[in-house]
């Protein structure tokens, strides 16, 4: 039979003190309202060890008002990228004494929005949203703000709250400038989403910056398929067949930049000599792939932590505007990309 758990009044007899000079021992303030003395703190603490006392955390919260427990949805997606987002938030929540409760959303809007609404009514002191689908229902949304809990959401695309925001339009410029530099003028897109606007923001600058150097925009070189590698490796597969078939290829994320490279070489593609192949993220994986995969980078783990940031100085501050920060990002030209292959360059003369 397992032993009963000690109490503050037993340590309080222990000590030979009252139950309040234990209670204000262990928050570690006493605010000046009772004066203790270093040697009744250091009985306090002796009786402690003695006992093997461990404060109630669920009754310190029920007093407190405060949970120490951050909630965060995650979708359950085979991309490591968002393991790294949810170690950087783990890291930083630790640091500040906080706790995490994690809430796997699988991939469909109705189970995702339902997990939501489940960790909306936890006990927790506010909510880091993570999400596959963008679309929230008014209700949901209105749940999310009548908690009056700080809510701070990483995402790439608007949001109503505060926000860390994915900036890879920028590094989608950069990629693209990058294939353009190295001759390609045929540059297909292999877009693997959940949602459609999930990933917008690189979408809309690839036809832009097409737009912006004279170049044809052809819809039907976006290949656009659900977010799993097997989707992502048969869109690119398809792509690839045609007779006028990209001579690069921009993938969503590098997961599936890794399906795009297992579709070329079972089609007797060499990359980069006859294709080209790029993606944003840098996975870990990235660095061991055949070849290894030119990328933008952005900076998951470091986004994390700043979401903490924003909502625990959201609690301390909660009348303070609207808080958005941008992730970094930097393009990582490994040997995944090359020169334009000679046939393409003639013709493009």
């Amino acid at each position: 039979m397992s032993r009963k758990r000690p109490t503050q009044a037993e340590v309080a007899r222990l000590a030979g003190v009252s139950r309040a000079t234990v209670s204000y021992v262990l928050n570690g303030q006493t605010n000046q309202r009772i004066p203790i003395s270093a040697e009744t703190r250091q009985r306090v603490l002796e009786a402690i060890a003695a006992l093997g006392y461990e404060p109630d955390a669920r009754a310190q919260s029920l007093r407190s008002g405060n949970t120490k427990t951050i909630g965060v949805t995650l979708p359950i997606y085979e991309n490591p990228f968002f393991w790294q987002i949810l170690r950087g938030i783990c890291d930083e929540a630790h640091a500040a004494n906080y706790s995490v409760l994690l809430a796997q959303n699988p991939l469909t809007p109705e189970r995702e929005r339902q997990g939501l609404k489940e960790l909306a009514q936890q006990r927790i002191d506010g909510i880091i949203l993570l999400l596959g689908f963008k679309t929230l229902p008014v209700a949901l949304l209105k749940q999310l703000r009548k908690s009056h809990r700080p809510v701070v959401e990483i995402t790439s695309a608007s949001s109503e709250f505060d926000q860390v925001l994915l900036g890879y339009a920028q590094g989608t410029r950069a990629l693209m400038a990058h294939l353009l530099e190295l001759g390609h003028r045929r540059i297909g897109f292999v877009y693997g989403v959940a949602e459609e606007k999930q990933g917008h923001d690189r979408l809309l600058t690839y036809y832009q910056v097409l737009q912006e150097v004279g170049l044809p925009v052809d819809p039907s070189l976006v290949q656009q398929c659900g977010p799993s590698l097997e989707e992502g490796y048969q869109a690119a597969y398809d792509l690839l067949q045609r007779e006028d078939r990209p001579t690069a290829v921009l993938v969503i994320n590098d997961l599936l930049g890794m399906a795009v490279l297992r579709a070329a070489a079972d089609l007797g593609l060499s990359v980069p000599s006859d294709l080209s192949v790029a993606a944003f993220d840098d996975i870990p994986f990235t660095r061991y792939t055949t070849p290894r995969l030119t990328t933008v980078a952005g900076e998951p783990e470091q986004a994390g932590r700043e979401a903490v940031r924003l909502l625990l100085n959201r609690l301390s501050e909660p009348e303070c505007p609207r808080q958005m920060t941008t992730s970094g990002w930097r393009l990582i030209i490994r040997e995944s990309t090359g020169p334009v292959p000679k046939p393409f360059t003639d013709r493009s003369s």
